[in-house]
């Protein structure tokens, strides 16, 4: 990935164009350009997606990009060749995993379950604000209890 990182920066630097005009040109971040040219593919979570910025920088710089591109499978698969089979299958599982739970959240009606202790929570808040509505009323009801014996005793004198 490194020759092809190389590739690409000494056409964009013989092309006269910075970073900056490339990023906006091609919609994609500087960072990412300068990791393409670095050859640090460790930073993109989709090869997929490295694979068409790879193909698109190629492009705008005028270079062949399908040449590019040959070039960028063969350092996949000696890269990929050398990552052991349970890590391969360990991510496979962790991403059908992930997938699965955002499939899940997607719809209201299978969302998960609150866990124990916030519906004690949420109970224990209910029950507090019930307690203090019949404080509020029963202290209301004395208060006016009060106000009639003082105007009842007023009135008596």
């Amino acid at each position: 990935m490194n020759e092809i990182g190389e590739s690409l920066k000494d056409a964009r630097e013989k092309a006269g164009v910075k970073l900056e005009e490339a990023s906006k040109d091609l919609n994609i971040e500087v960072l990412m350009l300068e990791n393409i040219e670095d050859g640090n593919i460790g930073c993109f979570k989709d090869i997929y997606v490295l694979k068409d910025y790879v193909q698109n920088y190629a492009k705008y710089l005028g270079l062949d990009d399908s040449k590019i591109i040959d070039e960028f499978n063969e350092y996949l698969f000696e890269y990929t060749s050398k990552i052991p089979v349970k890590e391969i299958e360990k991510a496979i599982a962790l991403k059908n995993k992930e997938e699965a739970e955002k499939k899940q959240m997607a719809s209201p009606y299978t969302k998960p379950a609150l866990k124990k202790t916030k519906k004690i929570y949420y109970v224990l808040i209910y029950a507090l604000i019930a307690l203090l509505i019949v404080l509020a009323i029963i202290w209301s009801v004395k208060q006016i209890t009060i106000n009639n014996e003082i105007i009842n005793y007023v009135s008596y004198l």
